[in-house]
């Protein structure tokens, strides 16, 4: 089986790179236009998500079955379709939200009632394609991560109410990885700009179990690992970590010290191995062990990676700091900057986990939180939030993808299955 798909594999990047090749990547005739500073024909009247209704009714209704900590309550903050990663505004009760598929939703509180009032697309005149990720400069420009291309928004914030929005292309479509190696698979790019002024951002590896011959090119190219450049006009790219599978989330320390990321183990070795990952990035060029090592279980010669057999381990690979149960698909993470939930809580990472797709029996599909010590280490992994599973149907209400932090100290979660935003708050005991 997992040689023929491989081989599949194979055709399927062969075709697309000869696609590419033969007629190029199709213009977004908008954003030239854009960039030229000219209008677009896109209609003005931008429609905007109903807030309220039935489906609105329900998703609250579930959130009635969410278990959480003594003191915390969690609430229904935005109906946002497809909702991946967050950027929260850094100046206004906004925040932006990627999806997988086409588009950018720009979210409002007006009103700060902790409520969003207003969900509309962002910049609708523009052709997004998988704009999963999106984060903010230290000056306030909004990045977007699609699969292939990375854009800069100045001012997004306050410059959002019409189709057509200021524009920088950072890394042209195609630009980001090579051609050949873009697939459907592992392409939700996650960001985030660093004290350093540096853009860092995740690259999964398309494959369950990379072959033999793409492990160079991927290392050097930083699929499967993270890359940094310059924000503003893509310069300086070079990769910062590489030996993983899929980095499916990050976060970078105050200090800029400290990068984490989380990463998604291999399908199709049972129930239980390999186990999801939370690593530590401390420094430019380590290797994180894949595909000879998923945590420390070796994937390589293994039934996933029967080729790899006579591989080499990596020198000087970096085990994860927190090991997660199998298939539980973490993906978005935040280090909680709030003073208003208690102090045990202060200063450690809260991680979503979307939840199993091929496990005999579901899993996942919660919020963990992870202690970090005082010597800058993760401590043991527990539950947060559960219940986002039906404990008697097994049917998912929510998969959770991001955690982001408010200023008042409270946190959001995205959902992609329930197409929501909630906001967590502590109310004492």
């Amino acid at each position: 089986m997992a040689k023929s798909n491989v081989i599949v594999k194979g055709v399927l990047a062969t075709a697309v790179f000869l696609a590419f090749a033969g007629t190029g990547f199709a213009k977004d005739e908008n954003l030239e236009k854009i960039s030229a500073m000219k209008n677009t024909s896109t209609d003005m009247n931008i429609k905007t998500v109903d807030q309220t209704g039935k489906n609105a009714d329900a998703i609250k209704a579930n959130l009635k079955k969410i278990k959480l900590p003594e003191g915390f309550k969690i609430e229904l903050y935005a109906v946002v379709p497809d909702a991946r990663y967050m950027a929260v505004a850094p100046s206004t009760n906004m925040l932006f939200v990627g999806t997988r598929k086409t588009t950018v939703w720009a979210v409002t509180d007006r009103n700060n009632d902790n409520v969003a009032d207003e969900v509309k697309p962002f910049a609708p005149s523009i052709k997004f394609s998988n704009p999963n990720g999106v984060c903010w400069t230290k000056d306030g420009f909004l990045i977007v991560a699609e699969s292939n291309r990375v854009l800069n928004f100045p001012a997004a914030e306050y410059f959002y109410e019409g189709p057509d929005v200021a524009v920088i292309t950072v890394v042209p479509e195609g630009g980001l990885i090579p051609v050949e190696e873009q697939s459907y698979n592992h392409t939700g790019r996650v960001c985030r700009v660093a004290a350093d002024g540096k853009l860092y951002i995740t690259l999964g590896q398309p494959y369950n179990v990379q072959p033999k011959d793409k492990i160079d090119l991927y290392n050097k190219t930083g699929i499967g690992g993270v890359i940094r450049l310059d924000p503003f006009n893509g310069s300086g790219k070079e990769v910062y970590a590489m030996g993983m599978r899929n980095p499916a989330g990050i976060e970078i320390d105050a200090d800029g010290k400290t990068i984490w990321t989380t990463d998604n183990q291999v399908d199709g070795l049972g129930n239980d191995v390999p186990p999801g990952e939370l690593n530590k990035l401390t420094k430019a060029g380590q290797h994180f062990g894949f595909p000879y090592w998923n945590g420390k279980f070796k994937v390589a010669g293994s039934p996933a990676a029967a080729e790899l057999k006579d591989m080499k381990e990596p020198a000087g690979a970096v085990f994860p700091q927190v090991e997660f149960p199998a298939h539980q698909a973490q993906l978005g993470l935040t280090r909680y900057t709030g003073k208003a939930f208690p102090k045990k809580y202060q200063g450690g990472l809260f991680v979503a986990s979307h939840g199993s797709w091929n496990r005999t029996e579901p899993s996942g599909y919660l919020i963990n939180y992870v202690p970090i010590g005082t010597d800058g280490n993760a401590g043991k992994a527990e539950i947060f939030a559960d219940g986002f599973l039906d404990a008697t149907s097994k049917r998912a209400l929510g998969r959770p993808v991001d955690v982001a932090n408010l200023p008042d100290g409270s946190i959001l979660v995205s959902d992609d299955y329930a197409g929501a935003i909630y906001r967590i708050s502590y109310v004492g005991n």
